[in-house]
């Protein structure tokens, strides 16, 4: 529990899925977690549900397109806890579709979201981090992000980007930060719900009820990142389905 307790940790995308499975373990292992996502009612009920447990939660409404919701999630963290340890940028979304269909709108969706709302969530704890002394950056990624395939053109190049600034980011940060890349295969989400093109995300949905993992599964490997000590620094973490091809 030492390497976790009371850390202050932001997460973006926490409403659900990977992200709320982070910050209920993160929870029940000593850390404050502050969380933002687009849907307030369920950041409320998962906060409520931290402190019944006994832990320790706040929650802002952020969407990550907008760099000051971002900025205001991490001012947040400052002011309610003296500090911020750990960003886990985790929001993202994954409307797949054929390149053919044109989907530009979506496309455009997916940029704002999985790199620039990476982007943002870099320049608001940055500055923060370097002020401590410490800090630790931890990004969601894919393992679309290493291999692309049909239809996921776009969505694979958002996670080829967040690798890459990540990469970047861990080369310019010096001894006191530490950045680890997340990237998860098939997890058992609502994620493919997004997916536009009906025949393909009937496809997934098969895939997934079949063969994806749980988001704790993800949730452990972030934790493992987060709670090393302060000079080791866990680079990528790859967590996919022994079924994933």
């Amino acid at each position: 529990m030492s390497g976790i307790a009371d850390k202050v940790v932001v997460i973006t995308g926490a409403s659900s899925g990977i992200g709320e499975a982070t910050a209920l373990l993160l929870a029940a292992r000593g850390a404050k977690v502050v969380l933002g996502a687009r849907r307030p009612d369920l950041l409320e009920a998962l906060a409520d549900r931290i402190a019944a447990a006994g832990g320790e939660a706040a929650y802002a409404r952020t969407d990550v397109k907008r760099r000051t919701d971002v900025s205001n999630l991490v001012k947040l963290a400052c002011d309610r806890y003296g500090k911020l340890d750990v960003l886990v940028n985790n929001a993202g979304i994954g409307p797949i579709s054929p390149l053919d269909d044109l989907r530009v709108e979506e496309w455009e969706e997916m940029i704002d979201i999985n790199i620039k709302g990476v982007l943002y969530g870099i320049a608001a704890a940055l500055p923060v981090f370097r002020k401590q002394g410490f800090g630790h950056f931890v990004n969601t990624a894919s393992t679309a992000g290493h291999k692309t395939v049909p239809n996921q053109s776009v969505y694979s190049g958002t996670k080829f980007a967040v690798r890459a600034i990540s990469e970047g980011l861990r080369q310019e940060a010096g001894d006191k930060l530490r950045v680890t890349i997340i990237s998860p295969g098939f997890v058992r989400t609502d994620f493919v719900e997004s997916v536009p093109h009906p025949e393909l995300r009937a496809q997934l949905v098969e895939s997934r009820d079949k063969f994806a993992i749980p988001p704790d599964a993800i949730a452990r490997a972030i934790v493992f990142a987060i709670e090393q000590p302060a000079d080791v620094d866990v680079g990528e973490i790859v967590v996919r389905p022994t079924a994933q091809g």
